[in-house]
């Protein structure tokens, strides 16, 4: 699930601890895998990889099948750090065109979300059916002030990584001081890329040769230009719906264009227009899709089925998903070819240094808007603090944190403590 609400953006670069480097030159020309292995075992991933496992599971899949050394894979943990998107679909992506070209990204990023997707349509119907029980909004109430909780923390870690500097920490103090003035967050993450790219200036790093390979074959940047196609002709069919779901489509295409990290630090850039802007989910509902997308296994950003079951039903949703994750898989193949000759770039380091310096003042944001609209209740804020307190210091598993709160919560109601 992206390691939905925790994972770090650091940690996808990193390799095993005592692990032995690979030279490129050690590299052995992956294995022909049947595009149809390919979708049936990240379709199992995507059925059973919950939380924390998320990235672990990932890794483990690829050296199981020893579909790349450990070198490469921990390459395109790096790569997917360059460029917009949730990094973990945006991995997947990865493995599966290294492996077999387009068709085996599609079948490997397909794979990955589907599961998800189907079980997201299951809940947002059940959801939104039982939306005028007074009890269903008691229920939630609990799960909220867990998601809060959760996301606070995610927020903490997320600083402690991003802001290492005083221009960082003036990004992120920015971005606070200007979506409370409600500037739009997309020319936020613009204004801080560029800010960034003029200002951070990271640690070089070693640099990594190319390999000894031959050029990219033709077919392959058919191949991208046939994605791009579909990917702009599905932007062009939401913008001629002229519906509130074409409007939710482009909206989650332009968010999928521009937003780095995980699927918590593009929360800000969804509730701003989802929510902020055109009002289509309350925020108490925002947060519900959030504590949804954190049930479900795959990728967190699932949510974005949930708001687009809300606006147009299956339509809806599919419509959501597809532009919610197409954009950066669109970037995840063009970048696998020209990662070599971009990734030592200090001033591309330093943009993304500066994007997600704003993401932590901008998930501070979030969590005073949510705090403001679901902590209604003593308990509520108990329950946030307990959450909090469990993912940082007890370090338990985000399921469980939600499944025993819930639980909890529950009892709560029944003998009416709540």
């Amino acid at each position: 699930m992206e390691y939905k609400v925790g994972i770090s953006v650091s940690s996808k670069s990193k390799s095993s601890a005592g692990a032995p480097a690979n030279t490129h030159s050690d590299r052995s020309t992956p294995p022909q895998v049947s595009l149809q292995k390919i979708l049936l075992e990240y379709f199992l991933v995507g059925l059973t990889a919950f939380s924390m496992a998320i990235l672990q599971k990932l890794k483990s899949l690829v050296m199981k099948n020893r579909w790349m050394s450990e070198e490469e894979m921990n390459e395109g943990l790096a790569l997917v750090q360059l460029y917009p998107g949730p990094i973990m679909v945006d991995f997947t992506a990865y493995v599966g065109y290294k492996l077999r070209g387009v068709p085996g990204a599609v079948m490997a990023t397909s794979g990955f979300i589907l599961p998800s997707f189907f079980m997201m349509l299951a809940l947002s119907s059940l959801y939104f059916a039982a939306a005028n029980l007074s009890w269903i909004h008691v229920l939630f109430a609990g799960l909220e002030a867990l998601v809060i909780g959760v996301i606070f923390n995610v927020t903490i870690d997320l600083g402690a990584r991003a802001l290492k500097g005083k221009v960082e920490a003036v990004i992120a103090l920015i971005a606070f001081a200007a979506l409370l003035m409600k500037l739009n967050a997309i020319w936020i993450v613009l204004s801080a890329l560029i800010f960034g790219g003029l200002f951070i200036r990271p640690a070089g790093k070693k640099p990594i040769l190319p390999c000894a390979e031959s050029s990219t074959p033709l077919t392959r940047w058919l191949g991208i230009a046939v994605v791009s196609g579909v990917i702009i002709g599905g932007a062009l069919f939401a913008f001629f719906l002229k519906s509130d779901v074409g409007s939710l489509g482009l909206s989650l295409f332009k968010i999928g264009s521009v937003a780095f990290g995980n699927g918590t630090t593009i929360i800000p850039l969804i509730q701003s227009d989802v929510v902020d802007g055109h009002h289509w989910l309350t925020m108490s509902q925002f947060v519900d899709g959030i504590a949804l997308g954190q049930i479900t296994p795959g990728p967190f950003l699932i949510t974005a089925a949930f708001i687009g079951y809300k606006m147009g039903g299956v339509f809806g949703a599919a419509l959501a998903t597809f532009a919610m994750f197409s954009p950066s898989f669109a970037m995840t193949l063009i970048f696998s070819e020209i990662f070599v000759r971009v990734r030592n770039i200090r001033a591309v380091r330093g943009a993304l240094a500066g994007v997600l310096a704003s993401f932590v003042g901008m998930l501070a944001f979030v969590i005073l808007q949510l705090s403001e609209a679901t902590l209604k209740v003593p308990a509520a804020f108990v329950f946030a603090a307990l959450a909090f307190v469990a993912v940082r210091w007890l370090d338990l598993d985000i399921l469980v944190v939600f499944g025993v709160g819930s639980a909890l919560w529950i009892v709560m109601m029944a003998f009416h403590f709540i």
